[in-house]
């Protein structure tokens, strides 16, 4: 009977989830786990596609002309035209739209979306409508509004194409790139290191989240984990300022003199260049069309 009754108490008794470890410890892990798999991995950019097969010297000046489009406009139809080409070549390019959008929407254009609230209520005009919450009246402008909206709209098409250039480019491509546009040898060096810096730092936070992991045998509290996450992070950033020493002397033991060396032979064939014009060609019409909207 007593055999029976603990049983029954057991099963009644809630269960203690298998994880050992702690949400935050897992958010930190799986935020650098992303980060070094999506951007380090180069999946996108090693698979065949239109991007893909383009010349990087071709490619960078087709994101440099439109680029330049999208900010000289201010013409919010012109704006998602352009959203829309990126789209497509995304598509052409074997870039999942799911997986596109998400990266570049929930980004940067939502911060800029928060920079631009003030601008609702600041900038004058006639009112939309007017809220009263309490004492004060929130009301919005309509030229604040669509002063946001184009701003963010501006900042998505900008962060789309940056977002595209990376998935479908190898990295030391783009660096090479920049050189072959005329870029001083300094920021692309600096543009190098911070690369290599930053997945030496993410390769090593996983490497430490794993080691905790793997070494934790019970739930820890709330103000454990924040103590641990604190201290780890300190740590790296100590590790990585040492690091970088010996990282930059075994460059320079291995031949480093600060170019950007691939063992791809760039060749500007026809349709780079017909890719090039079509590309200029979009960027002009985009600006012309946004002068006589405006």
């Amino acid at each position: 009977m007593s055999l029976r009754v603990a049983a029954s108490r057991a099963l009644e008794r809630p269960a203690r989830p298998p994880d050992r470890v702690g949400w935050l410890e897992q958010t930190v892990g799986g935020i650098t786990a992303s980060v070094e798999h999506a951007v380090f991995t180069e999946q996108h950019a090693r698979q065949r596609g239109f991007l893909q097969d383009r010349d990087p010297r071709a490619k960078l000046g087709m994101f440099l002309v439109v680029l330049l489009a999208a900010s000289l406009t201010g013409s919010l139809a012109v704006l998602a035209g352009l959203h829309l080409v990126v789209l497509g070549t995304a598509h052409a390019s074997g870039v999942p739209a799911r997986y596109f959008v998400r990266r570049v929407w929930l980004g940067i254009p939502l911060f800029a979306g928060l920079v631009t609230l003030p601008a609702l209520f600041l900038v004058p005009g006639p009112r939309l409508v007017d809220l009263p919450i309490g004492p004060l009246h929130v009301a919005p402008s309509v030229p604040g509004i669509a002063s946001a909206v184009t701003l963010v709209a501006r900042v998505g098409v900008d962060v789309s194409l940056a977002v595209l250039l990376v998935l479908t480019t190898p990295w030391a491509d783009i660096l090479k790139s920049l050189r072959a546009l005329g870029v001083p040898q300094v920021f692309v060096l600096v543009l190098s290191m911070t690369y290599r810096y930053i997945f030496l730092f993410l390769h090593t936070a996983n490497g430490v989240l794993l080691a905790r992991r793997s070494r934790t045998v019970g739930r820890t509290s709330g103000s454990e984990q924040r103590r641990w996450i604190g201290g780890t992070l300190g740590s790296l950033v100590g590790r990585a300022f040492r690091l970088s020493n010996e990282v930059y002397a075994a460059m320079l033991a291995r031949g480093f003199g600060g170019e950007i060396r691939v063992y791809s032979a760039y060749r500007m064939r026809a349709m780079d260049w017909v890719s090039l014009g079509a590309s200029l060609v979009v960027a002009i019409s985009g600006v012309l069309a946004g002068q006589v909207v405006a």
